[in-house]
Parts: C-alpha cells; sequence; structure tokens
C-alpha cells in the first residue's frame, strides 16, 4: 500500500482531474476500470499465548456451576422436574463458555432422565448423547461420575445398549468403573432378563469385596422375573435377609412393577397387604409408579384399585402432575385425566387446576373433540374456570394455528367472547412465514365468528404486509377480506400518516365513504406525519377538513377546540431544533389557516405561545395570534385568578379608578392581557392613559410586545423611559435579546450595540439558552444578507465576552453563502480559523463550488485545508462535498486515491449527518464506495444503514442491508446483530440468525491466585458485607487488595450502614495504595450513611473533596444531603451547597428546584416565612421566563410543610401559588397546591382552588407525572381516585384508570382491581395491553380467573409499545 500523499501537490493534481466532471460530458464518459484493492490482515505476532491460570478457569466455572444448578435445583425441588426448554437453554449457555467444567456436564447429563417427563424415553437419550458429545468437543474432561450418570439415564429411559461395549469405552477413556458403575450394569443386564450377565457381573463383585446393596437386589427381582422366573424374583426377598439386607421401598417397587407387567393384579394386593402388616405402609409416589407400570402394560383396568390406596393430598400434587405429565406423553391422557381429578376435593374457588394438563395436552396434539371434553368436564367438576381460553393461549403460543382456529369456534359456540387481539398471534405466525394466503384466511375467520377488526389489527398486523394501504385495500378485496368497518378507516388513515403520505391522508379524509371519526382516534399519527412533511399546502387542506368536516368532531365542544387542541399537540410534539428549522413553513401555516377562516380557544392559544416562546422563536407568536379565537366574558364576578377579559378588566379599572381605589394590580392584568392578545395599539393607550399607575412589569411586557411586532421606536423609548442604561434596574435577558433581534433587523445597527454593552454592564446573566438566542440573531441578519450587521453584531458579543462559541462564529460565512459571493465566503472561513482555530460551514463552502463548477476556488480552499490540515483531509473534504452532490462516479476518484487510509472520526461524521438528515442514498454510497477503502471498518458502516433503517422502520431496506453484509463476507459485531435483530422483530419478520446475548461479566482481570479476595467480593455481591469484612480483617498483613477490591467491600458495608467498618477499610486502603480515592458511587455512599449518622459536617467535606477531585456525586447524595440542611434550617451549610453545585446541576441530574426548595424550607423552619417567599417567588416567576434556570415546581416544599402541619406556611405558600397563577401565568406552583391538598386528603380545600383556579388543569404533565409517582408504591389508590372526583373531564382516561388499577395491585386488593376493570368496560375505556397484561399477571398470582385473553406478548413488548405512544403523544 502506497504511503499517504506527502504534499499538497497530488492534491491540486486531482482536483484539474475531478472538475471537468462536475460538468456534463459532451460524449458518454468511459468506463474505468479501477484495480480492486484488498483489505490485508495484519499477522498476529509470534510468541507463547498467555494462559489463563488454572485457579481462575477453576473459579470461573464455579460460578457459572452455582448459576446454572440454582436454576435445575430451583425446577426440581418445586416441581420435581426440568422442562426441555430451560435444559436446552443451559446447555446453550454452558456451550457459549468454551470451557464446560465437570460439574456442569455431569447436571446437564443427569437431567436427560426421568426429569423430563414431558419428552419421550428416545428422545431423551438421544438429548443425553448430544449433550455428551459436545461436551467433549468442548474440552470436558469424563470421569466414573458421567459414565454413572449416563448409566442412570440409560435405565430410566430404558434404552437398549451393551454393558459389555459400555465398560469397553471406559477401559478405552482410561476411566475406572466403581461400584456404582457394576451396579447399573447389573440393573442394565437384568432389564433384558439377562440373569447369566447380571451374575458375572455379581460375582466380579464378590471377589472385590463390593458390597451388594438394596440396588442390586432390586435389579435381581427384575431380571428374574423377566427371565420369566417368578420364584427367584419372589425368593430374592429372603435372599436379601438373610444376607443381612432388609427389603426397602424400591425393592417393593421392583417387585410389583413386574407384577404390574404382568398384569397380577390378586399378588399386588397381596404384596401391598403384606407390606402394610410389616412396613405399616409404602410411599404413595411409589404406589403412582405401579400405576404407571399397569398402564404401559396394558392393564388399566387394575389402576383404580391402587388409585384407592393413594391420599392424595396437597403435598402430593408435584408427584401427581408428574405422573399425569409422563402418562400424557406415553399415550394415557384418559388415565392421566382420572389421576388429575383425583384431587378434585383439594379445588378453591380461586384457583384454576389442571392448566398444566391442559398445556401439555395442545403440545401433544391432542385431537380437538379430545380437548373439549376434558375442558366440559373440568369445567362441571369447578376445578378451571376458563378451560377453552386457556387452550387457545396455549395453541397460540406453541404456534398451532389451526387448533387455535377451532378452539375459538367452540368458544363462539358456548357465547364465551372473542376478541381481536386472540388472532394477532396468527396474523404474526403468518407475517414472519410472508404466507398472505393465512392472514387473508384468519380475517376471514374473524369475519365468519363475528370478530369485527379494530385499528390496531389493521396497522399492527395487516398493513405491515403491504407497501401502502391502496396495495393492502386492493389485496383484501381480491381475496374477499375487505370489511368496510370505521376500524379500517381510521386505521389507513393512521398508517398513511405515520408513513408522511399525506397526500394520501388528504384523500381519504376527503373520501365520502370515510365514516364518522373522532380526531382524536387519529391525531398522534396525524402529527407525526406532519413532521416528516415540508408541504404547508397539504397541512393547510388536512387541517380544514379537520375543522369544516363535521364527521371529525364527534364530541363537544366541537372543531374550534379539536383543531386548537391538534395544533397544541403538533407544536409541543416538536423539539426546539425543530420548530426553528419549520419556523417559516409554521407561519406560512398559521396564515393559511387565518385565511380558512380557522380559529382556536384562548386558553389552547395561550399554550401554543408558551411553546413558541420556550423554543425561541418568539416572532412566531403574533403568526399564532391570527387564530386566536376571542370569547366575551361577563363582567360580574371577575375571578382574581383567571386570565380575565380585556372588556371586563377595562370596566373594572374604571370603576375602581372612579371609587378611588388602588388599580395597579388590575391595570398590569389588562396590559398582560392586550399583550396576550397581540393587541399593541390597545395596550399603548392604555398605558398612556393610565401611565401614572404603570408597574415595572407591565413596561417590560409592553417592551416585549412592541419588539414582536417590530415597533423600534416605541420599544426603544418605553426602554430608555423605564430602563435607562444608567438605572440599576435591568430588563430580563429574553427582553434584552429582543430588543437587540428588531434593533438588528431594521438597522439601528447602534442602538443594538449600546443594548448588548448594556447587558455586560448590568451584568445581565448570559445562559447556554442566551447563547442560542445570540446565534439566532446572527443568522437571521446572515440569512438576510447584512454583513455589516453580522460583523459588527458578532464582534461586539465576542469583544465583551457576552459568548463565544464555535457556532456563533458560523454566520460570518453563512452570511456570503447566502448572497452567493463564494469569495468573502471562503476568505471568511479562512479568517475564522486564523482568529478563532476554528474551520468553519467547509462542506457547504465546498458543495456551493462543486454545484457552480469553480475550479479555481476550489482548488484555493483545497490548497487552505491541505496546507493546514493534511491531504488526507482535503480528500475526505472533497468526497464528502461529492457525495452530497450527488457526484458519486468524481466521490468514486477520489475515495480510490492511493494511498488514502480510512479516517473512522470524518466517515462517523459524514454518516451521522446523513442519517440526521434521512439521506438513506447518500449514506448506502458511502457504505459502498468506501469497500475497498483500507482499514475501513465495514461492520461500523454497515451499522449506520441500520441505524437509518431503524429510524424510518424499513425491516426491506435493513434485510437488503443483511444480505450486503453476507455478500461482503463481513463479520458483523453484536451490536449490529442486535440492532438488525431488533428491526425485523419489530416488524414481524423473522430473525435469520441467533440474536446474540449479553454473556457474563468477564472475570479475566482477577488474580487467580487471590482466592481470598475473590470470596470477600462474591461475599458482598450476596449482600453479606460482614462476613467479607471478618475475611478482610483476618488477611490483614498477608495480601494487598486491588484497587476494585477495596471499593467494592467499602460500598457493600456502607449499603449494610456499617458506616465504622467501611471507614477502616479506607483508611487500610490509603495505607496501602497511594493517592486512593473513593469513587463517585462509594462517595456517595459514604456521604447518604454520614447524612443517616448526622455527620453533616463530615457529609460536606466529602462532597467538597469529590468535586475538587473531578468526581460528581450522585442524585441521591445530593438530594438526601440537601433536604436533610433544610429540615435542620441550615441556611449556611445550604448556601455553601447551592454554590458547590451551581455549574453541574445539570450533570447530577437534580432539578434547579430542590435546592430553591431547600431554603425556602430552611426559612420556614427559621419562623421567617417573608424571607422564604421573597427569596422563592422571584426565582419562579425567573424560571417561567427563563427556562434554562428553571425553578418551577414547590412540591417539596409543600409537601414537608403540610406534613409537619406547618398551616400558616401553607397558607403563605398557598397564597403565592395563586398570586403567580392570577398576575404572571404561572400555572406549576399552584398545581403542585392542589396536588398536595390531593396527597393530603384535603378534598374540599382542593375542590376550592380547582373553582379558583380552573387553569391549573392545563399542567396536563404534572397531573400524569403525580399519578404515576402515586402508581409506584402501595397505599396511593385514594390520591387517584380524588383526581378522578375533582378533575375527571381533564384527565386521560385510560391512563388514569391503569394507574388506579396499578395501585390496588400494589395493594392486593382484589375486589378493587376487579371492580375498577369492570368500571372501565362499563364506560367503554379500552385498557392498553400492558394493563391488561399486568391485571392478567395479577389475577393469576391471586389465583382469580383471567375474565379477558391475556395479551400474547412478553411484558417488555408492551411497555416499549406504550413508552413508543407517549413519546409519539408527547
Amino acid at each position: 500500500m502506497a504511503a499517504l500523499l506527502s504534499s499538497a501537490g497530488r492534491l491540486r493534481a486531482l482536483c484539474p482531474r475531478l472538475l471537468p466532471l462536475l460538468r456534463p460530458p459532451a460524449v458518454p464518459a468511459r468506463n474505468i476500470m479501477y484495480q480492486i484493492r484488498f483489505l490485508t490482515v495484519a499477522p498476529q505476532q509470534e510468541g507463547s499465548v498467555k494462559e489463563e491460570p488454572i485457579s481462575e478457569i477453576q473459579t470461573r466455572r464455579t460460578w457459572q456451576f452455582d448459576w446454572a444448578l440454582n436454576k435445575l435445583d430451583n425446577s426440581v425441588r418445586k416441581t420435581g422436574r426440568i422442562p426441555k426448554v430451560l435444559l436446552l437453554k443451559i446447555f446453550h449457555e454452558i456451550c457459549k463458555t468454551g470451557c464446560p467444567g465437570s460439574n456442569q456436564t455431569l447436571l446437564l447429563l443427569r437431567s436427560c432422565g426421568a426429569l423430563l417427563p414431558e419428552v419421550l424415553s428416545p428422545e431423551r437419550t438421544q438429548l443425553a448423547h448430544m449433550i455428551w458429545d459436545k461436551m467433549k468437543e468442548l474440552g470436558a474432561v469424563y470421569d466414573t461420575s458421567h459414565y454413572n450418570a449416563l448409566l442412570k439415564v440409560y435405565l430410566q429411559n430404558e434404552h437398549k445398549f451393551s454393558p459389555t461395549e459400555f465398560l469397553a469405552k471406559m477401559e478405552e477413556a482410561n476411566v475406572q468403573p466403581n461400584r456404582v458403575t457394576y451396579q447399573r450394569l447389573i440393573a442394565a443386564y437384568c432389564n433384558e432378563g439377562d440373569i447369566e450377565g447380571a451374575s458375572k457381573i455379581l460375582g466380579f463383585m464378590k471377589t472385590k469385596d463390593l458390597p451388594i446393596t438394596e440396588a442390586v437386589f432390586s435389579s435381581l427381582v427384575k431380571g428374574h422375573a423377566r427371565s420369566g422366573d417368578m420364584k427367584s424374583a419372589e425368593n430374592i426377598l429372603s435372599v436379601m435377609r438373610m444376607a443381612g439386607v432388609e427389603p426397602g421401598p424400591d425393592t417393593y417397587l421392583s417387585l410389583l412393577n413386574v407384577y404390574a407387567e404382568k398384569g397380577d393384579a390378586d399378588s399386588i394386593k397381596k404384596t401391598l397387604e403384606e407390606v402394610e402388616k410389616t412396613e405399616g405402609y409404602l410411599m404413595d409416589r411409589i404406589l403412582m409408579q405401579v400405576i404407571f407400570s399397569l398402564a404401559k402394560a396394558g392393564y388399566p383396568q387394575y389402576i383404580e384399585d391402587i388409585k384407592e390406596r393413594i391420599r392424595f393430598e396437597g403435598e402430593l400434587i408435584p408427584d401427581a402432575m408428574n405422573l399425569c405429565l409422563t402418562l400424557i406423553t406415553h399415550g394415557f391422557e384418559d388415565i392421566s385425566f382420572r389421576i388429575l381429578k383425583s384431587f378434585n376435593h383439594l379445588s378453591r374457588d380461586n384457583m384454576d387446576q389442571g392448566s398444566f394438563f391442559l398445556q401439555h395436552c395442545v403440545n401433544k396434539d391432542m385431537p380437538v373433540n379430545k380437548l373439549k371434553q376434558f375442558c366440559t368436564e373440568l369445567k362441571e367438576a369447578k376445578m378451571h374456570s376458563a378451560p377453552l381460553p386457556f387452550i387457545l393461549r396455549c395453541a397460540l403460543e406453541a404456534n398451532k394455528s389451526a387448533l387455535a382456529i377451532d378452539v375459538m369456534k367452540m368458544m363462539k359456540e358456548e357465547g364465551l367472547p372473542l376478541r381481536p387481539h386472540y388472532f394477532w398471534p396468527l396474523l404474526v405466525g403468518f407475517q414472519k412465514q410472508k404466507n398472505l394466503k393465512g392472514i387473508f384466511e384468519v380475517l376471514k375467520v374473524m369475519h365468519e365468528l363475528g370478530v369485527e377488526l379494530d385499528t390496531e389489527t389493521y396497522t399492527d398486523y395487516i398493513f405491515k404486509n403491504f407497501a401502502d394501504t391502496e396495495t393492502a385495500r386492493a389485496q383484501l378485496k381480491k381475496n374477499d377480506c375487505l370489511f368496510e368497518t370505521v376500524g379500517l378507516s381510521v386505521a389507513e388513515i393512521r398508517y398513511e400518516a405515520a408513513h408522511g403520505r399525506l397526500n394520501n391522508v388528504l384523500s381519504l379524509l376527503s373520501s365520502a365513504s370515510t365514516p364518522p371519526i373522532d380526531i382524536r382516534q387519529f391525531r398522534n399519527s396525524l402529527i407525526w406525519g406532519f413532521k416528516s412533511s415540508n408541504d404547508v399546502h397539504l397541512w393547510s387542506k388536512i387541517t380544514e377538513l379537520l375543522y369544516k368536516d363535521e364527521r371529525y368532531c364527534l364530541t363537544p365542544p366541537g372543531p374550534t377546540e379539536a383543531v386548537g387542541y391538534f395544533l397544541y399537540h403538533l407544536i409541543d410534539s416538536m423539539s426546539d431544533s425543530e420548530v426553528q428549522a419549520k419556523e417559516e413553513r409554521l407561519r406560512q401555516y398559521f396564515h393559511q389557516l387565518k385565511k380558512m377562516n380557522i380559529v382556536i380557544p384562548a386558553t389552547l392559544y395561550s399554550g401554543i405561545c408558551r411553546l413558541l416562546d420556550s423554543s425561541q422563536v418568539p416572532e412566531l407568536i403574533k403568526d399564532a395570534r391570527l387564530l386566536y379565537h376571542k370569547k366575551s366574558l361577563s363582567t360580574d364576578n371577575i375571578p382574581e385568578s383567571a386570565k380575565s377579559d380585556v372588556s371586563a378588566l377595562e370596566k373594572k379599572l374604571e370603576k375602581r379608578k372612579a371609587e378611588n381605589q388602588p388599580i395597579t394590580d388590575v391595570l398590569k392584568q389588562l396590559i398582560h392581557a392586550l399583550c396576550e392578545e397581540e393587541n399593541m395599539q390597545k395596550a399603548l393607550e392604555v398605558k398612556a392613559k393610565y401611565e401614572p399607575d404603570m408597574v415595572v412589569g407591565g413596561y417590560a411586557a409592553l417592551i416585549n410586545l412592541c419588539c414582536r411586532h417590530d415597533n423600534v421606536e416605541e420599544a426603544m423609548n418605553l426602554k430608555e423611559k423605564v430602563f435607562p442604561k444608567n438605572s440599576p434596574v435591568a430588563l430580563d435577558t429574553g427582553k434584552y435579546i429582543a430588543l437587540v433581534e428588531v434593533l438588528g433587523k431594521h438597522g439601528r445597527l447602534e442602538d443594538a450595540i449600546n443594548i448588548l454593552t448594556e447587558m455586560k454592564e448590568k451584568d445581565v446573566p448570559i445562559s447556554d439558552r442566551t447563547v442560542a438566542s445570540f446565534f439566532r440573531v446572527l443568522n437571521a441578519a446572515a440569512m438576510r444578507g447584512e454583513v455589516e450587521t453580522v460583523n459588527r453584531l458578532h464582534e461586539t458579543i465576542v469583544n465583551l465576552g457576552l459568548a463565544e462559541t464555535a457556532a456563533l462564529h458560523s454566520p460570518l460565512i453563512t452570511v456570503h453563502l447566502e448572497k452567493d459571493d463564494m469569495p468573502a465566503a471562503l476568505e471568511a472561513l479562512i479568517k475564522c480559523y486564523k482568529k478563532y482555530g476554528k474551520i468553519l460551514q467547509l462542506h457547504n463552502i465546498y458543495c456551493r463550488l462543486i454545484e457552480k463548477g469553480d475550479a479555481d476556488l476550489l482548488q484555493k480552499v483545497s490548497d487552505f485545508i491541505s496546507r493546514e490540515y493534511g491531504d488526507m483531509m482535503a480528500l475526505y473534504d472533497l468526497f464528502f462535498a461529492f457525495l452530497q452532490t450527488g457526484k458519486y462516479r468524481e466521490a468514486r476518484k477520489v475515495i480510490e486515491t492511493p494511498g488514502l487510509r480510512a479516517h473512522s472520526g470524518r466517515l462517523q461524521w459524514f454518516a451521522k449527518k446523513c442519517i440526521s438528515s434521512n439521506q438513506m442514498e447518500t449514506l448506502e454510497r458511502l457504505v459502498e464506495l468506501t469497500q475497498n477503502l483500507f482499514e475501513c471498518d465495514r461492520d461500523e458502516m454497515y451499522y449506520y444503514l441500520l441505524q437509518l433503517c431503524e429510524n424510518n422502520g424499513d425491516w426491506r431496506k435493513a434485510e437488503a442491508v443483511w444480505t450486503k453484509i453476507q455478500e461482503e463476507n463481513v463479520v458483523p459485531r453484536e451490536k449490529t446483530l442486535t440492532l438488525l435483530a431488533d428491526i425485523l422483530e419489530k416488524n414481524g419478520q423473522v430473525v435469520p440468525f441467533e440474536v446474540p446475548k449479553v454473556g457474563h461479566e468477564d472475570t479475566g482481570s482477577l488474580s487467580a491466585s487471590d482466592v481470598e479476595e475473590r470470596k470477600i467480593r462474591m461475599l458482598c455481591k450476596k449482600n453479606n458485607a460482614k462476613e467479607a469484612y471478618d475475611i478482610f480483617l483476618k488477611m490483614q498483613g498477608k495480601n494487598k487488595f486491588h484497587y476494585r477490591s477495596y471499593t467494592t467491600l467499602i460500598k457493600a458495608l456502607l449499603t449494610q450502614n456499617c458506616l465504622e467498618e467501611a471507614i477502616e477499610v479506607k483508611h487500610i486502603a490509603e495505607t496501602h495504595i497511594k493517592g486512593f480515592t473513593l469513587n463517585s458511587a462509594a462517595s456517595s455512599l459514604l456521604i447518604i450513611s454520614q447524612v443517616r449518622r448526622d455527620y453533616l459536617k463530615d457529609a460536606m467535606a466529602v462532597l467538597k473533596g469529590m468535586l475538587d477531585n473531578g468526581l460528581l456525586p450522585t442524585r441521591p447524595a445530593v438530594t438526601v444531603l440537601t433536604q436533610t440542611l433544610a429540615e435542620k434550617g441550615d441556611l449556611k451549610n445550604l448556601q455553601a451547597l447551592k454554590n458547590m453545585l451551581e455549574d453541574i446541576t445539570k450533570s447530577v441530574g437534580v432539578s434547579a428546584s430542590l435546592i430553591a426548595n431547600a431554603i425556602a424550607l430552611a426559612h420556614t423552619k427559621n419562623n421567617d416565612l417573608d424571607a422564604a417567599v421573597e427569596y422563592l417567588e422571584p426565582l419562579l416567576i425567573s424560571g417561567a421566563q427563563n427556562p434554562d434556570q428553571a425553578v418551577k415546581n414547590i412540591s417539596y416544599l409543600l409537601r414537608k410543610v403540610s406534613e409537619e402541619g406547618l398551616e400558616p406556611g401553607l397558607e403563605k405558600f398557598g397564597v403565592m401559588a395563586e398570586r403567580l397563577a392570577s398576575q404572571f401565568g404561572i400555572y406549576r406552583p399552584v398545581t403542585d397546591l392542589f396536588l398536595q391538598y390531593v396527597s393530603a386528603d384535603r378534598v374540599d380545600d382542593a375542590r376550592s382552588l380547582i373553582q379558583r383556579c380552573g387553569a391549573l388543569v392545563e399542567e396536563k404533565r404534572t397531573l400524569v407525572s403525580f399519578m404515576a409517582r402515586s402508581a409506584s408504591k402501595p397505599g396511593q389508590a385514594k390520591k387517584i381516585e380524588t383526581l378522578l372526583e375533582l378533575i375527571p373531564e381533564h384527565l386521560d382516561m385510560e391512563i388514569a384508570y391503569r394507574y388506579l388499577m396499578r395501585c390496588y395491585e400494589l395493594d392486593g386488593d382484589v375486589a378493587s382491581v376487579k371492580a375498577v376493570y369492570e368500571k372501565t368496560k362499563a364506560k367503554n375505556i379500552q385498557l392498553h395491553e400492558l394493563s391488561l397484561k399486568s391485571l392478567a399477571a395479577f389475577l393469576k398470582k391471586v389465583g382469580e380467573p383471567v375474565p379477558f385473553t391475556e395479551p400474547p406478548e412478553t411484558f417488555k413488548f408492551y411497555v416499549e409499545k406504550w413508552r413508543k405512544r407517549r413519546l409519539e403523544a408527547s
């Protein structure tokens, strides 16, 4: 491989060759063959491979064996059996370790016999052989115990084999047989009736003086019997006694079994009677094995006699279940059912019996009529409340579609309800098989059974099989399964909207055949469609249709509010950057809606204005004003807390003025109301009329209003009059920015610079939001092409030190790009680099030059980049620009430059750019053209493609990517396979490979020789810190620990509140390891422990030390320290804490409200309520205006004040909250007050507050968060019940009832859970599948019947679906 280009000369030579290709050629270009450069693989360095120490391998194996043993042991202990699925799962997990241990292999082999009652004997033996061979292949070393285990499996499975050959294999493997081996070989001979073979081994055992145990005699009983010598078999018991061995249960079982095999019922009865006389009784489980022997031998008529001797009590259930399963496996389901019914006397009203029986019958493909018979009898015996729905679930889980359909037909005949989601697993199965015929058949069955196809069925399980809804409709019609329903219409609209096909949405909504549909049924999908489209005309036409076509506003109060809510949610769902990017389109959209005479209510208009303001697009507010629908209010009894109507406020103002009463508060309300209405002229008139009574807040609002309306003269006059430069009073940051923006727009550059200077002089706080606003002002000027404005404003901002970020310099180049002045743009780029060390807008400059075909400037910029950053960077910039502009041939020539290597950072930058701008073709070309790029990480490139496929939900493209990965022979990493699997699974496709799973923690870095240290860490993981600490003390002076071990032990001790011991370990660590410091997690635990002990001074010192060392505390540590200081009224330390945390609150994840609430609480504890209000109120006002430094809520303060019975404090803060709502439109504090009343069960206070301040219901997210928190711990149901009582019309009923049901589930209140579910049915509230899944799990746990079919997918699936839905809704 050639070296990288060493000079810019090569690059200069390349550009002239490429530039002619920028223009269309006169004649077709020749195809050029390029030499393919194969990737090379660096050879591994020769030398010895470092082997892992043996002790560490043993330790790892021991740990993994414990894990596997626990799983199998739990299964055996609880049920007496092992499911085949679990055994195979553990087998595969052990295979992945690559180094199976002796115990692991033994564990797997032993599980392949009688512990698998649901599997036939030949299959069990085959499974044992597979495990044996695989473990041997992986390096397992077999000893006598393994051969003995295999022998036991052979015996339990009645597998025929040659004992002689078995011994030969052991000899060949140099493994010596032991007594157990010989005993089991004797049993093998006896199973075949070969007494001669058994005698040889018996004789050999005697010569070796090996003891002859009961097991040998039991085998001989069977051997003599199967050889036809029953007399000798019976005499074995006498021989045993002569040899000094008393016959035990195993011996009697052998005898009874041989009688059963011969159908000798009299001998069985006689033997049992003898045993009862001598031994007292035989264990019931032995009698059960006799039942199986009788069934297998073909003598079912004798079973009843044996069954009558068994005491069917609760403790026998596991053994009886295993007998039932074994009988079903061998085809004796009727006998099994008789055994099952023997437990009828143990049935309880709230517990279904026989589910295991029905499930195994389904798995064994029992005929439908037989299943129906079992279901009928179980129901008649009151052993199972819903056997048919249970069988349906089993059939669906086992992918037995034909059986599932037959069961649903039976359910229909019996009048049981059928739901659409019963059919979803069938549809998913056919979807994975790409079997459209199967899907059509399911739809026809649904129709025949009277099950209406709902919206979710169409969107999630039908439409995904087709390119679009039009194709789907055509295919459905062609196959006679097009059923015109409301669900189909809603699904079509949702599906087309979600895929951004708004033209199809408009067509559907306009169609006369579309039935009446409430807009709320497709609002979220439509919002998604609007966001993915830039067609303002389509936005407007769809909105007009929703507004004017009464089919889409089925519920009061009608289209005005429905469309208003739609617009509010549309803006709310967009991020700040999305709103800013679509600002012009939103402006056009609002104007189009105005022309269509569309109006929205005042409350929703206010909400939209707040959203626009928080997204830093205040100029859009006056455009949104066009849609404001003004309602007239009565002038009587105007509530103080409401946003009063302007005319009513005017009358109230005049009345107060005439009565010589104070008018300041009413005047301020009137000014704010006029500003909200964007009525600048009227607001200025009111100001002029009542100027002596105007307050500062009113002037500030007027200045902002004038800025929004481009009334620069009036804005400046007001500013100079009330907030002159020499005055100490300052405007807030947002108002200053608005002034700078409007002054710059109107060419008053000097005034704008003076405003910036004043901001610096008055020390106006500058946040990240302010810096973003500076960029917006500069970028707006750049987009207008005002070079001088951009340069001077930028220079002022930077020189004054107001802000300096890379993004802030970008408009210096943008302004020239907008003017299409490329030489000036290039000059600005170079100047920026020399002055600020930043290369900005380079990609845009390259793209523009390529589009213009300007070879000279392209050469110049390439020379500059090559000189400053090297040839490789210049080539990459050129490559990306060619890709961006669609010049793929030219891009190929660049990337195939000899000597060019992959630069992962540059490739990642462009790939991420393609992903963020949804440029699939460009990204595909990038991946394609870099195929032969030296050292290019091909897996990473394909991962980028899959990320974009995931964003677009494009499983077909993802499938094509998988094909390309295989064609290119790329070995994908786990993250790539996992992402691809997620895409395919989410879209109901088959995953064509094994999905990788996260392996166990790698323990390779641990010291293999230090077993005690390993033991300490294992004890810590098992929460046994004190024992670990004792071992640690004993080891002192013997060994030094690893850094990580000290930290682990300290954390474990702190977790168990052993503070003194943890401090001792810390001191020892500091003496053994120079510069030892605890990590963030351990230090945070130490702070929490110190706070609990009231060592607040020590906790503050630890926190300071952490911050000095560059460590961040955890949120719980900061929270508990802050709240404890507050409760002690320690203002001094709280202020110190505030200073320490000032710059890291976001990083730590604590709310800005935490410290503010704490300081206010400390003032309250010190009996200084006025100081608390004076401190808190300005922060709340500032927080509403400046979200970056937001102190928004007072929930913690109100809770503590309420809990401690500080009624004067609660009253004081309540007055403050209502004042903020009435005078400033800040509703979060009053919402916190309302919710605190609800929490404290002060329902009357809450009701009174909602009447005075009804607008608090706008805080929807706060209300939902409150319900979610309430549903996270027991005993909180009353809170949600109260909300449903007070504000039912303002709650999302599905969410509210979901959380209410969850509360009662946590309380274990079965009756209330069922009552809530019945209430949702009565109110026709459709619960989400997640709620139904949770409810089903709860009811089954408490032994209650599930009154609906449990949703078939996993909890994880529905949680993801719920999260996605909430994300779309937000």
